[in-house]
């Protein structure tokens, strides 16, 4: 399961295509069995590519995925995705999860329960003040993908995606994606 742990931060790498990076995801969505969900949007960035993962029974965001340029394979993304995600993350029962593995990493860790508290006009507001305080002329989008326990929004300079950002809907903490490089193309 924790295969694609070795992406590379090198940008010397051929840049993924987006069928590369949709392969890469559906396969992984296939080997988990998780039928349900279904590739959404995808971000190739010079270093890896994003693809966001829907469930095609509601339409809502399910989870979020890196993939390594080199090897090909796809994994749950670093910090919400992984930390936050209340169904899919690392401390669910999800096969993406710790606790899905019968392994000890996601032994005592409490999970939110309900509905999040933190609505997604919230989230953008949230994230704009991040943004204001850190990164000056930069802006949240404002459609806040609602993901289980967490938003996603891209971060906009001159009105160009330039990265992203996730607002926790329990507690409002901001998460800046800082592992992403500079953005070549996004496909729906």
């Amino acid at each position: 399961m924790m295969r694609g742990y070795g992406m590379r931060g090198s940008t010397s790498v051929e840049p993924l295509s987006v069928a590369e990076a949709r392969t890469a995801a559906e396969t992984l969505l296939k080997e988990t069995d998780l039928k349900d969900l279904a590739v959404a949007e995808v971000m190739i960035f010079d270093n890896h590519a994003y693809v966001e993962v829907k469930d095609s029974t509601t339409g809502k965001g399910a989870l979020e995925l890196l993939v390594d340029p080199v090897s090909k394979t796809s994994f749950l993304e670093f910090g919400p995705s992984m930390m936050w995600n209340t169904k899919y993350g690392v401390h669910s029962d999800s096969p993406l999860g710790f606790r899905g593995m019968g392994g000890m990493m996601g032994a005592g860790v409490t999970v939110p329960a309900g509905e999040p508290t933190v609505t997604a006009e919230q989230a953008v507001s949230l994230a704009q003040a991040y943004l204001d305080k850190s990164q000056a002329g930069a802006t949240a989008d404002t459609t806040a993908e609602s993901f289980p326990g967490y938003y996603t929004l891209h971060v906009l300079q001159d009105g160009k995606v330039t990265g992203m950002l996730s607002v926790n809907g329990y507690t409002g903490q901001v998460w800046f994606h800082t592992w992403h490089g500079t953005l070549l193309e996004i496909s729906e």
